[in-house]
Order: structure tokens, then sequence, then C-alpha cells
């Protein structure tokens, strides 16, 4: 029963994760640049950008932590049938947590260079984006930032599954 219990909490604090990194990668890239959402979401009618950026965050870390979860829950299982203390497991995905926040801040910080570079270039390669060149560095940086965070978190998740089960087996091999 309480290994069940162990699986069940893994699985919900995947979720929950995924829920908290968009939740916070949007408080700040609702703020930085209220445009990038206005240009490329459907969202005509909504007066406060800021808050339905942070809800869109939400709403998709919600949808990455259920894919996420069906991938590090099955890991887990199978690896350590449920056996793997919680404490442990927590901790594990805290550093899952900070390597996705990592990669969402490279995302921005190379956008964001990438538009420094050459705003020719980057206003002719992506859509919408604004010519004054402040306006541009924001929407860089919250463009950037959002594949940032996607690809950080697909290989977060296939790459911490892969350590995960590894680490275990490791340690569980020396008892």
């Amino acid at each position: 029963m309480q290994n069940t219990i162990r699986i069940i909490a893994v699985a919900f604090s995947c979720i929950a994760i995924g829920a908290i990194l968009g939740a916070i990668c949007n408080i700040v890239n609702g703020a930085v640049s209220p445009q990038y959402f206005q240009s490329n979401m459907p969202w005509h009618n909504i007066s406060d950008i800021w808050r339905a950026a942070i809800a869109q965050g939400i709403f998709e870390g919600l949808i990455y932590g259920l894919m996420f979860t069906s991938l590090f829950s099955t890991v887990y299982t199978i690896s350590t049938k449920g056996q793997c203390p919680y404490s442990q497991v927590f901790k594990f995905l805290a550093g899952i947590a900070l390597v996705i926040l990592i990669c969402w801040a490279l995302g921005g910080i190379i956008a964001l260079a990438l538009a420094a570079l050459s705003p020719q270039f980057f206003s002719a390669t992506f859509n919408k984006v604004p010519q004054e060149l402040h306006l541009m560095h924001r929407y860089a940086w919250v463009g950037g930032s959002i594949w940032g965070i996607i690809f950080g978190g697909f290989l977060s998740a296939i790459l911490g599954s892969i350590i995960f089960r590894h680490k275990w087996k490791t340690q569980n091999s020396k008892s």
C-alpha cells in the first residue's frame, strides 16, 4: 500500500512541477513582453495579458507535466516498484526542474543574443516581431525562453528518467 501511495505521489509531483514551471516562466514572460502574447495568442478581448499569460503557462505546464509523469512515473514504477523513498525522488525531480529552468533562461538568452546580433535576420525569420529594438529584444527573450523550456523539458524528461533508473539500479546493486 505504501508503495502505491509513493507511485501516486510521484505522478502528482511530476504534474505539479509542470504547472509550477509554467506559472513561474509566464510570470516573468508576461511581464517582459505582453506584446509577444498579444501577437501570438487569440486574446483579442483580454485586457489583463499578464494574468492570461500565467494561466496559459499553468495550462501548458499541466499538459507537459502529464506527458512527463507518464514517462517518469512509468520508469519509477518499473525500476523501483515504488520502493524508492519519496524524499529521494523529490530531490531528483527538483534537480530536473532546475535543469528545465536553466534551459528556459538559456533559450531566452540565445534568442536575445540573436536579435541583438542581427535584428534584420531575427525579424525576417520570426513572425510578428516588433521593429523597435527594445521591444524586439523583449519579444526575443519570451519566444526563446519558451523554446528553451520546451526543449529543456523534453530532454530533461528523457535523460532524467534514464539517469534516475541508472542511479537506482547502481545504488541497489551494491546492497
